[in-house]
């Protein structure tokens, strides 16, 4: 199958190209014009599909939830929005829950689905402080634990590859090495730790931070906390949530500008309300949880933020024509900066010769066109 537009997204740049792909790859890209094609796309703007690192659910299905159908439902739909790899991300629960969860991914990745890639497992929890847990349910946020956490991979089949954990409650560092030396990437998140404590936290393998001025201790400029260490570590990648109503989008274009074009990584933290009508009531991680008119889910006993219903093309929007971050910096954080997080950067994250098909269509007002999971048409 041969594509083609006026605006492809190559070497950090729109320009006139044709995309050949075959059996899930690209394996050609030549001048725009040059042969005949099967979809002519005109000036719409090509990119590389769009990977979510951090993603709960979507209509009314949970990871926690456990069952084979929702989760290939979700994977079947999830490319309407232009995500072509996905984390399903657990939440802090019982341990018999989370092995659930895990197991149930695992099984699907080995039965098979359509749609989207499931490229790992974040795993959000249990091991986080209960002062900075915000939706997360403190009756289950419990110190690090290696040997069940080991218990936990291997219920997940090794396809646990992000974790989210407060690392300064983790005695030794004992559970943070193990992941980093088990290329799992450490995402310090749900913590309060001190700056002091995050850079000692990176120096024994830390290199994430996970939605940052989110659920983690804020800047000040005499403590700059871990938002601070967030900005100051150049070379440790930071999720962010892009919906304007996590953070400001002042604040969006701060972090992006401070940060770079290559270590920001834009997430959703989308619960299972995503897809759902504004005003619906759902149960997450044994919380009610409500949609509110700007999208942002919250619970209804404290009116706390508890995550969002973004859809990663809006939230694309958002950082450019709102927070005013330059192009290059938005599309990498929601492409290469993901794929190099999780080390998958040889075959995902940028559309070149040998990568996967994972290409996106986006018309001017960012809605999705067409979305080629792994060079197959998936809306």
């Amino acid at each position: 199958m041969i594509i083609q537009s006026t605006k492809v997204w190559i070497a950090g740049q729109f320009m006139p190209a044709q995309i050949e792909m075959e059996n899930g790859k690209i394996i050609n890209i030549t001048e725009h014009g040059k042969k005949s094609v099967d979809v002519d796309y005109g000036t719409l703007r090509i990119v590389p599909g769009f990977i979510d690192i951090h993603t709960h659910g979507y209509d009314t299905w949970d990871t926690n939830d456990a069952t084979p159908e929702g989760l290939r439902n979700w994977m079947k739909k999830i490319p309407s929005e232009g995500v072509t790899s996905i984390c399903p991300t657990t939440i802090t629960q019982s341990h018999e829950v989370l092995s659930n969860a895990v197991k149930n991914v695992a099984r699907v990745v080995e039965e098979g689905y359509e749609g989207a890639e499931i490229i790992g497992i974040h795993f959000e929890g249990p091991y986080l402080d209960q002062k900075f847990k915000g939706a997360q349910p403190e009756q289950y946020c419990i110190k690090a634990d290696l040997e069940e956490f080991k218990q936990y991979q291997e219920d997940a089949k090794g396809l646990i590859k992000v974790i989210t954990m407060a690392c300064e409650h983790d005695e030794d560092y004992k559970l943070t090495e193990y992941c980093a030396q088990h290329g799992i990437l450490v995402s310090q998140g749900h913590s309060g730790a001190s700056y002091e404590q995050a850079r000692m936290a990176v120096a024994h393998g830390a290199m994430s931070m996970t939605h940052v001025f989110n659920g983690m201790t804020p800047f000040h400029h005499r403590n700059p906390g871990l938002v601070g260490a967030a900005m100051r570590f150049r070379d440790v990648y930071g999720e962010v949530i892009c919906d304007g109503n996590h953070s400001d989008v002042n604040a969006l274009n701060n972090y992006y500008m401070a940060k770079g074009r290559d270590y920001v990584i834009m997430i959703t933290d989308s619960l299972m309300a995503k897809g759902c009508p504004i005003g619906s009531k759902h149960i997450f991680g044994g919380n009610e949880i409500e949609v509110y008119p700007d999208g942002s889910a919250h619970l209804t006993s404290t009116k706390g933020l508890a995550g969002s219903t973004l859809k990663v093309n809006r939230g694309l929007q958002i950082v450019v024509e709102e927070a005013g971050v330059p192009f290059d910096y938005a599309i990498n954080s929601c492409t290469i900066n993901p794929a190099r997080a999780l080390k998958l950067d040889n075959r995902k994250g940028k559309i070149c010769v040998g990568y996967d098909a994972d290409i996106v269509v986006l018309e001017d007002n960012y809605d999705v066109k067409q979305t080629y999971c792994k060079g197959k048409a998936s809306i």
